[in-house]
């Protein structure tokens, strides 16, 4: 005969400990906003992750989040520096199943990520081919602008200062709660604003018409103008972007060049042979930067990016203003600065970094 309350108590454990096993964290899930503005799905728990994007890697880094790393851009070294492997330095032996506009579904899926970083304007079919293996797709802009804008390589960007710092904060908070670095990702915000306030009052009284003209130099005659970082960079630490009239990132034309006839010339640490080919090009010699010597070779944590990067808003800008204006910022002392700052986010000693 049938044990009729038996079989109803067992039938009670059983339910118990399916809903045990389905509210942990491995079965659970939750929807983030990305900055594409699209809902994504992602594990409660995320312990692995491929970063397709050198901005957000630069930021999982900082974060100290690596060991959820499995898989990243194979542009990094191109896109960080060959030197930027001494503080992530298992770079190297990660996987690379893609980079910031291409991926290989089939290395991708060996890995088995619980969620895929990517660029806001991945093309919409590498992003749908993801998707459609299953895994769940995060986009970072760093910026925020409206949806019709948010996925363009150059956006349009009305007001460039609030766009910027918001969509910093939105992208590193939402990487940070991603990776389950919460209160690291609030730390790294709150130190981007520690010197705004100092940069900002030293230079206030400077007009517009006595702003030092400046180009940032890349290969192959591009640049930045509006609507990128870099422009608010130059802006902030008191320069005046001579490719100001461009929009986002472009190549331009040496007649460009001439034209706006720049004091100072700045070149990111990633492009070294950039400073050279400046100095020994014919074309350059008129430009008054050649001249007067006025290049120069932007120390690592400067990184005048087209997106914000937390080490170039907390000391990249101080240091731009600094060689700018010397006289105003005298009492600065810049190695102390990114000793400071080195040992916070990346756990070495700047000077160790060398």
């Amino acid at each position: 005969m049938l044990n009729i309350g038996r079989l109803t108590s067992v039938a009670k454990i059983v339910i118990a400990i399916g809903s045990l096993l389905f509210s942990t964290p491995a079965w659970a899930d939750r929807v983030v906003t990305d900055q594409i503005g699209r809902q994504v799905h992602i594990p409660d728990t995320v312990n692995r992750v491929v970063i397709l994007q050198h901005q957000t890697l630069n930021i999982a880094v900082q974060l100290d989040a690596m060991d959820k790393v499995v898989g990243v851009l194979d542009e990094w070294k191109k896109q960080l520096g060959a030197n930027y492997v001494r503080l992530a330095r298992q770079l190297p032996n990660l996987p690379m199943p893609g980079g910031l506009t291409k991926v290989n579904i089939e290395e991708l899926l060996k890995l088995k990520p619980d969620v895929v970083f990517v660029t806001n304007y991945a093309p919409a079919d590498m992003v749908k081919q993801i998707e459609d293996a299953g895994l769940s797709v995060v986009a970072i802009s760093l910026l925020d602008v409206p949806p019709e804008e948010a996925a363009k390589l150059n956006p349009s960007v009305k007001d460039e200062p609030a766009a910027i710092d918001s969509g910093f904060a939105t992208g590193v908070r939402l990487i940070a709660d991603v990776l389950g670095r919460k209160d690291k990702g609030e730390e790294m915000i709150a130190v981007t604003k520690k010197t705004r306030k100092l940069v900002a009052d030293r230079l206030a009284d400077i007009p517009e018409d006595k702003r030092v003209p400046v180009y940032m130099a890349n290969p192959d005659l591009t640049t930045y103008g509006h609507g990128k970082y870099t422009g608010l960079m130059m802006e902030r630490a008191g320069a005046r972007n001579v490719a100001n009239s461009i929009a986002g990132f472009k190549q331009v034309t040496m007649e460009d060049v001439l034209t706006w006839n720049p004091a100072v010339i700045f070149v990111q640490e990633r492009y070294p042979a950039v400073v050279e080919d400046i100095k020994k090009a014919a074309s350059w010699q008129t430009v008054d930067a050649v001249k007067n010597g006025q290049i120069y070779l932007m120390p690592e944590y400067a990184k005048a990016w087209g997106y914000p990067m937390p080490e170039a808003m907390a000391l990249g800008e101080l240091w731009m203003a600094k060689e700018l204006y010397p006289e105003r910022f005298a009492d600065i002392d810049m190695q102390a600065e990114a000793n400071a700052y080195y040992k916070e986010f990346y756990r070495t000693d700047y000077r160790a970094a060398q």
